[in-house]
């Protein structure tokens, strides 16, 4: 039986992840988490109020307080997904990145390495994202595990340089390691700064739909329930040391994305057809925007047995309907610091 340390588990894929694993494990889980303007604690309060998951707010840069927790808590699995992760933010203030990215992902190693020294059976997972390759072309191969990493904004660099740590700890002092780096996720209780959330608020209140450059860039979709149901089979069977890619085997054009979300949005509205399409706005391109994201992921298939089961069209269209109903956790997070980081980068379209 495992104890679990889940870093980031308020957040969108940690809550999801850790919502799934209290009914997969009987093991103890305990959630470190700094609830910064991402954290949502009501995704897992219903575990944290039954006792069935114990809650610790800190940060993973506490030296203090995660060595700690490593010595009362008898930790066999690390599943690290706690990072500053969006984009638009790094090009603005790069600094938190490389505080919580590098510095925290350090601190974790270094208390997992003096307290495992001696033990076995244990893993350390770090989550991180398919931006540390860069970017493709048009017609080039998709990433596999094997790809040079070229990180192109604050973000994906403090993520690059967090992986090579791990890696290093894992080859310098034996810590038993394992690396995934996923495709852009989304589902429900998304943090309304990424693409797809953004989108779905913004249609179903009528506002405009911002759109970078001309929406050509394009990503892999991995739904977020595909990604943890991944991150468990590889903390039972992933090999230490090994890397896993995670991919929905689904590319799209951001515009596509954004017409997809239309057309679920006129069809839960009844409204006619193109209805909403007409909110869409194309704003300024940013800086060092990526062309396109793509994963192979067939060797986490093919090793581990995993597949990618959300369909793509439906899950967008049960997502809308997810926001739709959840109108009071949508008109909390839409207030306050992110509205000013919004009209920051949007300019001065209505949220």
């Amino acid at each position: 039986m495992s104890n679990w340390l889940i870093t980031g588990g308020a957040g969108f894929i940690g809550g999801n992840f850790v919502n799934r694993l209290a009914d997969k494990t009987s093991g103890k889980i305990l959630v470190l988490d700094s609830l910064s303007y991402a954290g949502d604690l009501q995704s897992i309060d219903p575990l944290i109020r039954s006792g069935r998951v114990e809650f610790c707010h800190g940060s993973i840069c506490d030296e203090t307080l995660v060595a700690k927790l490593f010595a009362d808590n008898d930790l066999t699995r690390v599943v690290h997904f706690a990072a500053e992760s969006h984009v638009d933010r790094s090009i603005h203030q790069a600094k938190p990145f490389i505080d919580t990215n590098i510095n925290g992902t350090y601190n974790l190693l270094e208390q997992a390495r003096r307290k495992w020294t001696e033990a076995t059976g244990n893993l350390f997972i770090h989550v991180s994202t398919d931006e540390v390759f860069g970017d493709l072309g048009p017609n080039d191969a998709p990433f596999t595990e094997t790809t040079p990493y070229a990180p192109s904004s604050p973000y994906s660099a403090s993520k690059a340089a967090s992986d090579h740590l791990v890696r290093a700890w894992h080859r310098t002092y034996g810590l038993p390691t394992v690396i995934t780096n996923c495709s852009n996720n989304f589902g429900p209780r998304q943090f309304p700064e990424k693409l797809v959330p953004l989108v779905i608020c913004n249609a179903l209140s009528g506002k405009p739909l911002p759109v970078y450059g001309d929406g050509s860039q394009i990503r892999d979709w991995l739904h977020v329930d595909d990604h943890c149901d991944a991150i468990r089979l590889v903390s039972e069977k992933g090999r230490a040391g090994e890397t896993y890619l995670i991919g929905g085997k689904n590319e799209q054009k951001n515009i596509d994305v954004v017409r997809t979300i239309c057309k679920a949005v006129d069809q839960f509205k009844n409204l006619a057809s193109g209805t909403t399409e007409k909110l869409i706005t194309y704003v300024k391109d940013r800086p060092g925007h990526d062309v396109r994201y793509a994963i192979n992921p067939e060797k986490i298939c093919s090793e581990l047995g995993w597949q990618p089961t959300q369909k793509w069209d439906d899950s967008i269209a049960s997502l809308v309907r997810w926001y739709a109903q959840n109108e009071g956790w949508r008109e909390s997070i839409l207030s306050g610091e992110y509205r000013q980081f919004y009209a920051k980068h949007y300019g001065t379209l209505a949220i």
